[in-house]
């Protein structure tokens, strides 16, 4: 008997970050790269954005559970839907279905591959064709921050067992200072740097790097330079042993990033490993891609709530080069991730939950309370 796709229920939800936890007090630098209607990129702080989780029910009484990234498009989302309804969800094709991409996709992938999964009574990660770790490596986070906040921040990670952390960075950040202050305050702590393509000029880029190359508590340099100048990431390989990381967001249509960059970076010799976005198919694509070039990458995210980062976890426990810590945060620094019970986070780790599809059950009440809009499709 066909088990068909029979209703959607979507909650529009904003939920802030917790005070204090994006950047220091007195910095305002949005980071949300996309522009939002008419208004520009790194104009809006993320946390600000409405995400969509979308309930899918089948026909058989089982429901599979998505989240789209952030400011997502209403006129995609209703197309989809209707694409989908009346659907036999053993009719789709998992890795490949029956819409276009777009930013919304991996928010439906989520939910059908959780149904789907339920209905056969295995996690989504066996969908992926295994688990080849059941826990997987995460790092801490940060926005800009003041120098007089980075020993207090870094200690207060360290103390929960973070050994990397993450910096959102441009031209005005001092990071030789606080790379230095970090080694002071907590030796055993990596860091990652991410300019975002901000820091311009590979002069800026080599001017820190052998300065950070001597503190040597730098885990990475995430995307230094705008990311066609390919030539420059490979030369600035050559230039210092400080590793270079390709950022390969999926979900970052407009700009024009595709799997085929990863493709394009490892041909140029132009990195030392990735940090990859993208949906349950699309990322074991990109980790095949890294596993067989003998690269590491980590798992990427959008600062998700907890459904989407539940799917982040299931697909790097399946990704055999996702050793990198991955950002992955819950509760850390959104004030909710909509989850009945957390994922189970003892850093420098998170571990692949246990039970059928995701393996994790929504907080309908705090679903409610975040909620800015609610509507149903049958």
């Amino acid at each position: 008997m066909p088990i068909t796709i029979k209703k959607f229920e979507t909650y529009e939800v904003i939920v802030p970050a917790h005070e204090g936890t994006i950047e220091s007090k007195g910095i305002n630098k949005p980071l949300h790269k996309l522009p939002s209607g008419a208004t520009p990129s790194y104009s809006i702080q993320f946390d600000r954005l409405p995400k969509l989780i979308l309930k899918m029910h089948l026909s058989n009484g089982i429901i599979g559970w998505g989240e789209c990234y952030r400011d997502h498009n209403w006129a995609q989302v209703e197309a989809i839907i209707k694409v989908l309804l009346g659907r036999d969800i053993h009719q789709l094709s998992l890795q490949k279905l029956p819409f276009t991409f777009c930013r919304e996709y991996d928010g439906f992938e989520c939910a059908i591959w959780d149904a789907y999964a339920k209905c056969h009574k295995m996690r989504v990660v066996d969908l992926l064709g295994g688990a080849v770790q059941d826990k997987v490596k995460i790092g801490a986070w940060s926005s800009h921050r003041s120098i007089e906040d980075i020993g207090p921040l870094v200690s207060n990670y360290a103390e929960m067992g973070f050994d990397c952390i993450k910096f959102k960075t441009d031209l005005e950040d001092d990071v030789v200072a606080w790379c230095t202050e970090i080694a002071k305050v907590a030796p055993g702590m990596q860091v990652i740097l991410d300019p975002n393509e901000r820091w311009q000029y590979p002069g800026e880029v080599r001017k820190r790097a052998k300065v950070l190359e001597g503190i040597g508590n730098v885990l990475c340099l995430e995307d230094p330079l705008p990311r066609w100048r390919l030539n420059e990431y490979a030369l600035l390989r050559s230039f210092t042993s400080v590793p270079i990381v390709l950022h390969v967001s999926l979900p970052y249509i407009l700009h024009g990033q595709r799997i085929k960059d990863a493709i394009q970076a490892i041909q140029a010799e132009a990195v030392d490993g990735f940090n990859f976005n993208g949906g349950l198919a699309n990322f074991q694509r990109l980790d095949h891609i890294a596993t067989a070039a003998g690269l590491p990458c980590w798992h990427g995210s959008e600062l998700d709530l907890g459904i989407l980062e539940t799917m982040y976890v299931h697909s790097a426990a399946a990704a055999s080069s996702c050793i990198w810590p991955s950002d992955i945060f819950g509760r850390l620094i959104r004030t909710h991730d909509l989850l009945e019970e957390p994922l189970k986070m003892e850093p420098p780790y998170v571990y692949l939950p246990d039970g059928p599809g995701l393996g994790v059950a929504p907080d309908e009440e705090a679903l409610k309370q975040f909620a800015i809009g609610t509507r149903k499709f049958a």
